[in-house]
């Protein structure tokens, strides 16, 4: 019942502007008429008129694309600033800490630490090069039962929250970070389902260890990548992060000279 009256509203409004607009350019022909009077009035109206017309296509073809782009690329703005939003606040809730403690066990992260500590005067470049850096990383990971139950008990804390993420139709605009939720939910699963982890057979083992360094490598790119939207949009948020950084052992909140 709602769409009836909807649609007529909406109808009524485009008729009642475009008798505006054709009213408005009778009155400016009849001003242009008793302002300009000539005898070959009627023919010069209809030649004006016959050029206007013909310059409407161009106009309307410009307009459609400027403004088209315009509000496009307003759009993907808006967008990827609410993604950034979201993608703040996955990290804040338990994003950051599940990299900080997969770090931990990360016996080899000291080769590669020195190019992932992002600073003030880090620009775009320093950030890709970071980002490939750990994707090449090879982590030396090695759980025992105690590391599986502790990461597993976080992760079931945000189970409800990371489905709700993966539920937002807004991410998929942002493949990266959906295959992060998919392999932090994945991994979450894995370790949910198994009692006790004292019992595993080497192989099993070796499985939920891949599924930790899959979560581990996505989490931490995309870290970076939030760390450098943070840089250039907001500076304060980015001086907190950099000293709460997951990938820095030494990191510490508070601020020193």
């Amino acid at each position: 019942m709602t769409d009836g009256p909807r649609t007529h509203r909406l109808r009524r409004w485009q008729v009642q502007i475009a008798v505006t607009l054709i009213v408005a350019a009778i009155v400016v022909y009849a001003l242009r008429w008793l302002l300009f009077p000539s005898p070959n009035f009627h023919r010069e109206m209809l030649r004006y008129l016959v050029d206007d017309v013909a310059f409407l296509f161009i106009q309307v073809l410009l307009v459609s694309i400027l403004v088209d782009g315009l509000m496009q690329r307003r759009q993907r703005e808006t967008m990827l600033d609410k993604l950034n939003m979201i993608i703040g606040a996955f990290f804040s809730e338990c994003g950051a800490d599940a990299l900080r403690r997969i770090a931990r066990l990360d016996t080899g992260l000291d080769s590669v630490r020195g190019d992932l500590l992002a600073r003030m005067s880090w620009k775009p470049r320093d950030y890709e090069t970071a980002k490939q850096a750990f994707r090449d990383h090879k982590p030396v990971i090695e759980l025992s039962s105690a590391d599986l139950v502790e990461l597993r008990t976080r992760l079931d804390q945000e189970k409800t929250y990371l489905l709700s993420l993966l539920g937002n139709q807004a991410l998929m605009e942002h493949e990266v970070f959906t295959d992060l939720l998919w392999a932090v939910t994945h991994l979450a699963e894995e370790l949910h389902v198994r009692g006790d982890f004292d019992g595993l057979p080497a192989t099993d083992r070796a499985h939920l260890v891949g599924d930790v360094k899959r979560a581990y490598t996505q989490l931490g790119v995309q870290w970076l990548d939030y760390l450098g939207h943070l840089q250039t949009q907001y500076p304060f948020l980015f001086s907190l992060a950099v000293r709460t950084n997951p990938l820095d052992p030494k990191a510490s909140v508070t601020v020193v000279e």
